[in-house]
């Protein structure tokens, strides 16, 4: 590791440490007056959920759609890709050769891409044991080494991965959608129902989010959009509460999927989390091995801030998989990367454009031809 990146790695080690001291002291005293010292959590089924990929429309439609999702991912990913090859240019203007200041601007070329640090370094390792063992000194092969060793490890680390939702065998689906507010969780929810309903699914809508002002309202607008029913309560009511209303009715009247929407206030987080679990245990009674999915909506353009949510969210929740918004509005996209490497966490969806139809299920293949197509075209 270089200079550089030994001196960052530790600066923001303690600045992690740090943080992650005041965030304990403050959970301590919000736990001394929320959590009760007697109470049991209660362990999660083992699911037995079948994996199911999505049924098109219409089979015969297939490639067609296939054809569309690549083009959506082109799209939304124009922003990236265009200041990927910004960044790209600007490490080689004055190429006077490779020394250690190259590897240096280098790992601050792919942290500005929000790659991550760990990501970043061990990019620039592998580009740096590549050069010296094979003594590559053109700046264009050096180039596209780089953008060889991205494409290798986005493509490595998706083979393990899986991206598809999971469906109960038998009976309601339900899906829980946590995540701070402003990320997109509800405009998310919509456009997943007004998706499965296209694919003959009988969706209901759950407005747990009972404390954000308009958040039920919200809902309830997108369920007229989607011509989907939406379960609500009064506003401040208890969202463990409708929540049992929602599974009841799904039971009842024989919905295929619930998607349920939840309040965000991570200042709060000790009684947001306390909430979460109380409304994941309401399901889990009413329905065994329900929730199939706790989906963390997180909002691309936020960067490191999102990967922070995350990591707060995961220590705390039984979280299955990312939801990734607002990803045609960045010009970071190796916040994927950063997801996958850091927190090991599947990237299940992403949003590609503010249309209906814009968030689309994440294929790493599509991905990279989207990030880097101009790049690899130039390799060949």
């Amino acid at each position: 590791m270089s200079i550089f990146g030994r001196r960052k790695k530790k600066k923001l080690e303690q600045q992690a440490l740090e943080e992650q001291k005041a965030l304990e002291e403050q959970q301590k005293k919000e736990q001394v007056i929320t959590e009760k010292p007697t109470e049991k959590k209660e362990e999660v089924p083992k699911p037995v959920e079948e994996k199911a990929p999505e049924i098109p429309v219409n089979p015969q439609n297939a490639t067609t759609e296939q054809a569309e999702e690549v083009d959506r991912y082109n799209r939304g990913l124009e922003k990236s890709r265009r200041t990927f090859g910004q960044k790209l240019a600007a490490l080689f203007t004055n190429f006077n050769g490779v020394d250690d200041d190259f590897y240096d601007d280098l790992e601050e070329t792919l942290i500005g891409a929000d790659v991550g640090f760990e990501t970043a370094v061990q990019i620039s390792d592998e580009v740096r044991e590549e050069i010296e063992s094979q003594h590559v000194t053109d700046q264009k092969l050096i180039s596209n080494l780089i953008v060889s060793k991205l494409v290798s490890l986005y493509t490595r680390n998706g083979t393990t991965e899986d991206n598809h939702l999971i469906f109960a065998a038998e009976g309601p689906s339900v899906f829980l959608f946590v995540g701070v507010n402003g990320v997109g969780k509800t405009t998310s929810i919509g456009k997943l129902a007004n998706r499965f309903k296209k694919r003959g699914k009988k969706v209901l809508l759950a407005a747990c989010d009972t404390f954000r002002a308009g958040a039920i309202e919200q809902l309830q607008e997108w369920g007229r959009r989607d011509g989907v029913p939406v379960v609500a309560g009064p506003e401040k009511s208890d969202p463990a509460a409708v929540v049992f209303d929602a599974v009841q009715k799904a039971k009842k009247e024989n919905y295929d999927l619930v998607l349920v929407d939840t309040a965000g206030r991570l200042q709060n987080k000790v009684n947001l989390m306390n909430e979460l679990d109380k409304m994941r245990r309401v399901i889990t009674r009413e329905i065994p091995h329900a929730p199939q999915e706790i989906l963390l909506v997180l909002d691309a353009t936020t960067g490191q801030n999102a990967m922070n949510q995350a990591k707060v969210f995961k220590e705390t929740t039984a979280v299955t998989g990312i939801i990734l918004t607002k990803l045609d509005g960045t010009a970071k996209g190796g916040i994927v990367l950063a997801i996958r490497n850091q927190l090991h966490l599947s990237v299940k969806y992403v949003g590609l454009g503010e249309q209906v139809d814009d968030l689309s299920p994440f294929s790493p293949k599509d991905f990279v031809d989207g990030l880097f197509s101009g790049f690899l075209e130039n390799e060949k």
